[in-house]
C-alpha cells in the first residue's frame, strides 16, 4: 500500500496539468500513488491518462462537471495511502517536496498537519507573498486560518485518520472551500510548517477561480458561520470566530447597502449582534441558513473551467 496518496483534481487545462502530474513523478521521496480526476473535461487528456494507468496510477473521470471539491473528495474515496496531499493542476512541486514533509513529520510525529512554504509566480514573474499572508503553524494555526486561508491545498499533508474525523472539502461552497476545511481542521489540530518553498504557485492567468467572483467574504462567513453551528469549539475560539464574524459581516453589509443587495439586514443583524450574550446556537444555525439561501438565490454561477482553478493570493 502506497503511504501518500497524491490527488489532482483538473477541469481541461492540458499544459498545466502535464506540468503538475510530472512535478509528482519527479518526487524523490517514492512510495506514493497519484490520482487524477478529470472532473468532466472537454478537451481530450487521454495521453495523460495513458502515462499514468501505464505507471500504475489512478486517473478517474466524473460523468460531469462537479467542482474542485467534488473532484478531490472523490480523489480521497479512491486513495489507499496513510496520508492525503493534493496539488492544484496549475501549480507544481519541487522534488524534495515529499521527502522534506516525511522527514519533518519523522521528526515531529505530534503533528497530524504538514504544510511548506510557496514560490509565488504571477504573470511568469516572481512576487512575494504580502505581510498578512501568514501560513498557519504551531499552536497559532487556528487564529491564523480564521483570519484568512493560511493553509495552501497544494502544499498540504493529511493524515487520513483526521482527513476522516474531521470530513472532506464542503461540495456546497464554489469557492472558499479549503478556507472551511482548514477552520474545522486547524480547530482540533496544529498545523506543522516545513519552513522551506518547496511548491510553485502560478497566478495571474484568467481562468483562475478566486478571481471570478465578487465579495468572496460571503462564503467565509458561511463557513464561519458553520463551524459554531457544527463543530465544539473552546471558548477563546468561539471568541475568534464571533470576532472574524462581525469584522466580515460588517464589510459585507456596507457592500450589500451600496448594491441594493438583499442580504444587506443579515449582515447587519451579524455585525450588531455577534457579541450580544443572549444569542445562542439555533440564532447562529438560522443565520447561517439564511446566507446559504440568499446565496443560492443570486444564482452564483462559475464556469467549469474557474472549478480548480485558486489565484495565488489564496481563498
Amino acid at each position: 500500500m502506497p503511504h501518500i496518496s497524491v490527488i489532482i483534481p483538473v477541469y481541461n487545462r492540458v499544459d498545466f496539468l502535464r506540468q503538475a502530474v510530472d512535478s509528482v513523478l519527479a518526487q524523490t521521496y517514492r512510495d506514493f500513488e497519484l490520482i487524477v480526476v478529470d472532473d468532466g473535461s472537454t478537451v481530450d487528456l487521454n495521453s495523460i491518462q495513458a502515462d499514468l494507468n501505464r505507471q500504475g496510477h489512478q486517473y478517474i473521470r466524473l460523468d460531469q462537471n462537479r467542482g474542485v471539491s467534488a473532484a478531490r473528495n472523490v480523489g480521497v474515496a479512491h486513495a489507499r495511502g496513510a496520508w492525503m496531499a493534493f496539488l492544484d493542476s496549475d501549480d507544481r512541486w519541487l522534488p524534495e517536496k515529499l521527502a522534506r514533509q516525511m522527514a519533518f513529520l519523522a521528526d515531529h510525529p505530534h503533528f497530524r498537519i504538514c504544510q511548506t512554504g510557496e514560490i509565488w509566480i504571477r504573470r511568469g514573474r516572481r512576487v512575494n507573498p504580502k505581510k498578512y499572508h501568514v501560513l498557519a503553524s504551531g499552536a497559532d494555526s487556528f487564529r491564523q486560518s480564521v483570519a484568512r486561508c493560511s493553509v495552501s491545498p497544494s502544499s498540504v499533508l493529511v493524515d487520513r485518520v483526521v482527513w476522516d474525523e474531521c470530513g472532506g472539502f464542503d461540495e456546497r461552497l464554489p469557492v472558499c472551500e479549503d478556507y472551511e476545511l482548514w477552520l474545522r481542521l486547524t480547530a482540533s489540530y496544529e498545523v506543522g510548517l516545513v519552513a522551506e518553498s518547496l511548491i510553485v504557485k502560478y497566478g495571474g492567468h484568467a481562468d483562475q477561480l478566486s478571481r471570478s467572483l465578487p465579495a468572496m467574504d460571503r462564503f467565509r462567513l458561511f463557513a464561519l458561520l458553520n463551524l459554531l453551528v457544527e463543530q465544539a469549539l473552546q471558548p477563546s475560539q468561539i471568541d475568534l470566530v464571533r470576532l472574524e464574524i462581525r469584522r466580515k459581516a460588517r464589510i459585507l453589509e456596507k457592500g450589500a447597502i451600496k448594491r441594493g443587495n438583499p442580504l444587506a439586514d443579515l449582515y447587519r443583524q451579524l455585525h450588531q449582534a455577534t457579541f450580544l450574550p443572549d444569542v445562542d446556537l439555533e440564532r447562529y444555525q438560522l443565520w447561517r441558513d439564511q446566507l446559504l439561501a440568499g446565496i443560492r438565490d443570486s444564482k452564483v454561477e462559475i464556469s467549469p473551467s474557474l472549478r480548480d482553478a485558486h489565484d495565488i493570493e489564496g481563498d
